[in-house]
């Protein structure tokens, strides 16, 4: 944890004293426009953190605030440390290869004011393109056929929604249109593979977040596991706060559903740098399942998609990934995770990584799609 946060603290100070200093060199010395650019600049980028620390100590209009404010600032962040990378690189180019004399032979104080404006308004309509992205929830549909048939039915209809992230930006209005999106579905079961709590439960408890989550409905119920951030916030609490709503958590363990399926859930892997316990191996989990039976494992974070593969399952589910959230992010977790969205077979284990439905930090997407994924599984005998 210490080492986390050290290492957040650092990188986030340096690009935001590198952005303020460009920022600052764009603007004319003796400008008034410097000192509001300075109060701005500081509160934009201790707002996140100051919000995050005084929510859990007095949680207010005035924490709310800040945590909106510099969750937006976490995309404008980005944004602007890509602008002045590309802008330096840009200069250090023309420094070798001069290709922009007629520009800086005019007026080049005034070249340097209007390229921070155009910035900022590239930067702006970016950031309300994504929050706009964000809250648009799309349905993926995945169609999959399973060699089983040990059910009695044909098909069996399952929704998968994965980091919703509940707390003070996914609140109330966003978490009933996800709730009326996923009912809407008519499932037979519906499955939460973790990041359902941000790190702070408070926010959730307050709004009573809890009693909407209960009115997800579906004929074999509604199961979930842990995420990092349930691990980060507390992972004790925030299970206990989703059991007494009528979630049912698995952890490390598993639900035989009907006569032949069962729900496999696994703890998180967070679990032993934020919790001091190490998960169980997916194969002591496996030992008490019928593998004959139709096996859905939600593991949330994808890696070693190879183990599922090795013990038979027929579908995992995982989220975590945000698939980048904020382009060009996904690039990293494309390298990170052998999938970072979308699907995958492997032998007869069919692998499905959702973007997630809500957002972390940044309420904006500009990546890709927040989503619900649909599964509609066929059953056909293995003959």
């Amino acid at each position: 944890m210490i080492l986390f946060f050290a290492v957040f603290f650092s990188v986030y100070g340096l690009v935001n004293y590198y952005i303020f200093i460009r920022g600052w060199e764009a603007i004319p010395p003796g400008s008034p426009l410097r000192i509001w650019y300075l109060v701005l600049f500081l509160f934009l980028a201790l707002a996140f953190i100051a919000g995050r620390f005084l929510e859990r100590v007095w949680y207010s209009f005035v924490s709310e605030t800040l945590v909106w404010v510099g969750s937006f600032w976490l995309a404008a962040m980005l944004y602007f440390f890509l602008a002045v990378c590309a802008l330096d690189l840009i200069r250090v180019v023309n420094h070798f290869f001069p290709f922009l004399g007629a520009l800086f032979t005019a007026d080049y104080a005034l070249l340097k004011l209007r390229t921070a404006w155009t910035v900022l308004a590239v930067v702006a309509l970016v950031i309300f393109a994504g929050r706009l992205n964000a809250l648009s929830v799309r349905v993926r549909t995945i169609e999959l056929s399973i060699a089983k048939k040990p059910l009695g039915v044909d098909s069996l209809s399952v929704v998968s929604a994965s980091d919703i992230h509940l707390g003070s930006i996914i609140g109330r209005s966003r978490l009933r249109k996800i709730v009326d999106q996923v009912n809407a579905l008519k499932p037979d079961l519906i499955l939460l593979p973790g990041d359902i709590v941000d790190e702070d439960l408070g926010p959730v408890i307050r709004e009573n977040l809890g009693e909407m989550l209960r009115s997800l409905k579906a004929r074999l119920g509604v199961y979930a596991v842990t995420g990092n951030h349930e691990y980060i916030g507390g992972a004790e609490e925030a299970v206990a706060y989703l059991r007494d709503h009528g979630i049912t958590v698995l952890r490390d363990s598993v639900a035989k559903i009907d006569s032949g399926l069962y729900v496999i859930g696994r703890e998180d892997r967070s679990s032993t740098q934020f919790g001091g316990k190490k998960r169980k191996a997916l194969a002591e989990i496996m030992s008490q399942v019928d593998r004959s039976c139709v096996l859905l494992l939600m593991d949330h974070q994808p890696f070693h998609l190879e183990e599922g593969e090795k013990e038979g399952i027929d579908v995992q589910l995982s989220g975590h990934t945000h698939h980048g959230q904020l382009w060009p992010l996904n690039y990293i977790t494309e390298a990170v995770y052998e999938l970072s969205w979308g699907y995958v077979r492997k032998g007869s284990t069919h692998v499905v990584v959702s973007s997630g439905v809500g957002t972390w930090g940044p309420p904006v997407r500009t990546g890709n799609r927040p989503e619900i994924v649909l599964l509609k599984l066929r059953f056909q005998d293995a003959h």
